[in-house]
């Protein structure tokens, strides 16, 4: 399976990699059944969002550099950028989406929460209930796919009643939802950081950019956040580093300076402030 790179010069698979015999209208969307041991030794990256639901299941699957137990009657979700790899033991079932952009975005609001809240809880418990609603589901969407007047409007409503179902169970972990719903700059201000914390590292553009002032700002995150809006903006810094580290063979001078960093050692100092390991010495751990 070859990889592409992004501008970013991040290894990245994309959807059409991973298609196979799976004829139909849709070149957005990949459905397969998961059986049996699977490994993903290397972490790499997709291009698309994945929707794992687990039946009977165990192992470990790692999303940014967070080890998850894989257990029964469980959602994974993993979106673009992600780096991720699991250790899947034998007797596994399940089903998998690969969804592309495009057609996420088509449903997408369905989710309901911050993409962010997802991001920090990517794995969710089920109900027996909810499981059996989401199975049917992925089992239609097969169908549906297979069929030979395959409708794209009938798997984007099913896959937009998946998406609300994960959101039913979702708000049961989600124990700081509230804080996205009632303070919406929050959010916005996690998806401003996402843009554009390559080029920007200061509390103030990021303010600005909100019509607030960046003391507000940082005040609005350690009321609801329990950390400061400097800190947010060092946490995506480092998870980014990270990804490069693990996920390319760029040396860590190349990795500071796509990530913004004019200075090499400026960078490799401030990894080990932030994580307590040289840039290097993550590197070289399994």
């Amino acid at each position: 399976m070859s990889a592409k790179k992004t501008d970013h010069n991040i290894p990245l698979l994309g959807l059409q990699e991973f298609r196979t015999n799976q004829d139909s209208d849709s070149d957005q969307l990949i459905f397969n059944e998961l059986h049996g041991e699977r490994h993903i030794h290397k972490p790499h990256q997709h291009d698309f969002f994945i929707i794992v639901l687990f039946d009977e299941a165990k192992g470990v699957h790692n999303i940014d550099f967070i080890d998850y137990k894989i257990g029964n009657k469980e959602i994974h979700l993993l979106f673009p950028g992600q780096v991720h790899k699991w250790n899947i033991e034998p007797g596994t079932t399940g089903y998998q989406l690969m969804i592309g952009r495009d057609f996420f975005e088509s449903f997408s609001s369905s989710f309901r929460f911050s993409f962010a809240q997802y991001h920090n809880h990517p794995v969710i418990q089920l109900s027996q209930e909810s499981y059996n609603l989401l199975q049917y589901e992925f089992l239609a969407i097969k169908t549906e796919l297979e069929s030979a007047d395959c409708l794209q409007e009938l798997i984007s409503s099913r896959t937009a009643v998946l998406a609300s179902i994960i959101s039913k169970e979702a708000a049961k972990i989600f124990i700081d939802h509230d804080i996205y719903q009632t303070e919406t700059r929050i959010a916005k201000f996690h998806e401003l950081i996402d843009v554009h914390f390559r080029e920007e590292k200061l509390v103030s553009f990021y303010a600005s950019k909100l019509h607030i002032s960046a003391n507000y700002l940082n005040i609005l995150c350690k009321k609801h956040l329990k950390i400061s809006a400097t800190e947010l903006i060092q946490q995506r810094i480092i998870l980014e580093s990270k990804r490069h580290l693990k996920a390319t063979t760029l040396s860590v001078k190349e990795i500071a300076f796509e990530l913004g960093f004019v200075d090499h050692a400026y960078f490799s100092n401030f990894f080990k402030n932030q994580t307590g390991i040289t840039p290097t010495n993550f590197r070289e751990q399994l």
